[in-house]
């Protein structure tokens, strides 16, 4: 279903902005500044402390011994302590866990690959609790501070990576994304964060969660880090930027938004597509009502009480629950054996979640495989080779730290509406931050299709300086309003 951007609330902003005088010098400096003493606090905070991001810091130099130029070098990064790293235990975020398992003898080959690459390994980061979070919050090991937001949790469960990342710790870091886990935390802490494909990146040496839907991603302040790092990880060639045949605004999935008005959010990414390609190649869609359309297995999922979510988007929130119940599953037989075996102690939201997976029932589990096929090619000719979805990444900021998880129901079900796009595809992935609202980090994603990683994060580079050009636009017309 593709209209114009006139056709469309945003693109009626848009048009009704066109003429509006951009002369904004003294409040851009103000901006500026203002930017610039934030960064100031980041770094007198990050003097002060590490954020409570790190489980262990130290230095591993890059595995390369020549003098050739290589693709990372000089810069440092983290790595969740998900990942096994030789002489190290693997902790998953829990004491019971780092008690009953030895330390690892071998290193994971994504690890390797970023030390080949001629990056620095400076430690290992917090995460939530066997990665079953996507709040940050971990009762045993602290939560590490949001340096974007210090009063609002991370996300998770890759919260020290995204936090040492936020705050300049280090120059990008390593996380895993099964839910929602790099991209969540990516969006809260205010920085850029990259689900790739599934499977097109080894998560051997990567403690499973949920094989289905594993994978490594990695976090980044500057696009052109982010581009470099996945060029390693990728083993991507050096090729000129493709432009984008479409990129198409999914108009429900913008309506989901908590706090954040719809068009702060569409608005930069439109402009700054309009100024680069062309305002022709922006197209509209309810993703919702094609997803219905076209993955017809789906049906299986949609009673359960969906239908009466108003605040959801019903086949995106059934495709959610698809996704959760295969994860569940694959949880229990990852590590159902040791949760019983142990009883280890968990936080609360994670201990609940827990036991509900190793409770769980294989029902069903076939038909959540033909939804992933089904969406896999539903979504595949929605876009083509070179489309681009656009959503928002989260349905709004980061709640605030120690909020009661029942309250919290409306926004976890829509995140995870929002989340299971790219988990029940396959897709590749990235959050990009926008600025701020109310003084609260803004972002917004962009899918391309299975297998498309270069292209997304030769696009995302691309677009990124204008996307900085009118998110200065966004927050100054913002700013006059108030």
């Amino acid at each position: 279903m593709d209209r114009s951007a006139l056709s469309f609330p945003f693109g009626q902003l848009l048009y009704s902005t066109v003429f509006y005088p951009i002369i904004f010098r003294p409040l851009e400096i103000e901006d500026v500044l203002r930017e610039r003493e934030r960064e100031r606090e980041r770094e007198r905070m990050a003097g002060e402390s590490d954020y409570g991001a790190f489980m262990d810091k130290f230095i591993l130099q890059p595995s390369s011994s020549t003098d050739q130029e290589l693709p990372l070098k000089g810069l440092t990064f983290a790595v969740k302590d998900i990942f096994d790293m030789v002489g190290y235990v693997t902790g998953f975020g829990n004491p019971d866990w780092a008690r009953t398992h030895s330390a690892a003898t071998t290193t994971a080959p994504a690890v390797l690959a970023v030390l080949s690459g001629g990056a620095t390994c400076v430690g290992k980061t917090v995460m939530d609790e066997m990665a079953y979070s996507i709040n940050g919050e971990n009762k045993h090991y602290g939560t590490p501070k949001n340096p974007f937001a210090p009063d609002r949790v991370p996300g998770g469960s890759s919260s020290g990576s995204a936090v040492a990342v936020g705050g300049m710790l280090v120059d990008f870091s390593l996380g895993t994304d099964t839910g929602g886990s790099v991209r969540v935390p990516a969006s809260y802490c205010g920085i850029l964060g990259f689900r790739p494909s599934h499977g097109v990146v080894s998560t051997s040496g990567v403690i499973p969660m949920a094989q289905s839907f594993d994978t490594v991603g990695w976090f980044a302040r500057d696009a052109a880090i982010l581009y470099r790092v996945g060029r390693v990880l990728l083993q991507l060639p050096v090729v000129e930027p493709v432009k984008p045949t479409h990129i198409t605004i999914a108009e429900d999935c913008f309506q989901l938004l908590i706090s954040i008005p719809s068009h702060r959010v569409a608005s930069v990414l439109v402009k700054s597509v309009e100024k680069l390609f062309g305002g022709h190649i922006v197209k509209y869609a309810c993703l919702g009502d094609y997803v219905k359309d076209h993955v017809p297995t789906l049906k299986h999922f949609m009673g359960n009480g969906l239908e009466n979510q108003e605040y959801n988007v019903v086949p995106l929130a059934a495709l959610s629950s698809a996704m959760r119940l295969l994860q569940r599953s694959e949880f229990k037989n990852n590590h159902g054996e040791w949760v019983t075996t142990v009883k280890p102690d968990l936080g609360p939201g994670i201990s609940e979640r827990v036991w509900e997976a190793v409770r769980s029932t294989d029902e069903n589990l076939d038909v959540c495989q033909l939804v992933k096929t089904e969406l896999r090619a539903a979504l595949t000719a929605l876009l083509g080779d070179y489309g681009i979805l656009a959503i928002p990444t989260v349905p709004g900021p980061p709640p605030k730290l120690q909020t009661e998880p029942s309250t919290l129901e409306t926004f976890r079900a829509r995140a995870f509406s929002l989340l299971s796009v790219a988990g029940v595809s396959g897709f590749c992935q990235v959050s990009i931050p926008l600025g701020t609202y109310d003084n609260l980090p803004v972002s917004v994603s962009l899918l391309a299709k299975h297998g498309s990683d270069g292209f997304l994060l030769n696009l995302v580079e691309t677009l990124y300086g204008t996307l900085k050009e009118q998110i200065e636009i966004a927050q100054e017309l913002s700013y006059r309003r108030s």
